[in-house]
């Protein structure tokens, strides 16, 4: 198989790969390079912190592995794609440090776009899954939209 150029990414699939094999690593420097250079690039973190632009972005993950040294288990739940853009949703099961213990699962939606340097990140949404069967089972009021 052909190696894309360093920085290219010829498909969608192969910045997520890139993405996760940086978490893997706690590379933030790697993970900076996958976004795209956009003032509106996005990212949403599981405590809810929204983040608009790489600057505050790649200082999230910097701070994230400073902090913490991460394993996630990732699931494809969906995937669409066009010809510049496309859309996959996830779940994640995060494990932190030595602690065998999972922590989610979160349900992830990443949207890519094509441009000169290939497919680049542009937005990241990660939030805890609710499972809404349960939430009804438990009595909880649960919004439907």
């Amino acid at each position: 198989m052909k190696k894309n150029p360093p920085g290219i990414n010829a498909r969608p699939e192969d910045v997520e790969q890139a993405f996760y094999e940086a978490i893997a690593r706690g590379d933030a420097e790697q993970i900076g390079k996958l976004w795209a250079e956009d003032e509106e690039t996005l990212c949403v973190h599981p405590t809810g912190v929204r983040l608009t632009g790489l600057n505050p972005i790649r200082e999230s993950w910097r701070s994230i592995f400073a902090s913490a040294r991460l394993r996630i288990q990732v699931e494809s739940v969906a995937h669409w794609q066009s010809t510049v853009l496309a859309i996959h949703h996830l779940s994640e099961t995060l494990f932190v440090g030595d602690d065998p213990n999972p922590r989610g699962p979160l349900y992830v939606t990443h949207v890519y776009t094509r441009g000169p340097h290939g497919w680049r990140l542009a937005c990241r949404h990660a939030s805890a899954a609710d499972d809404g069967q349960q939430a009804l089972a438990d009595g909880v009021r649960h919004t439907v939209h």
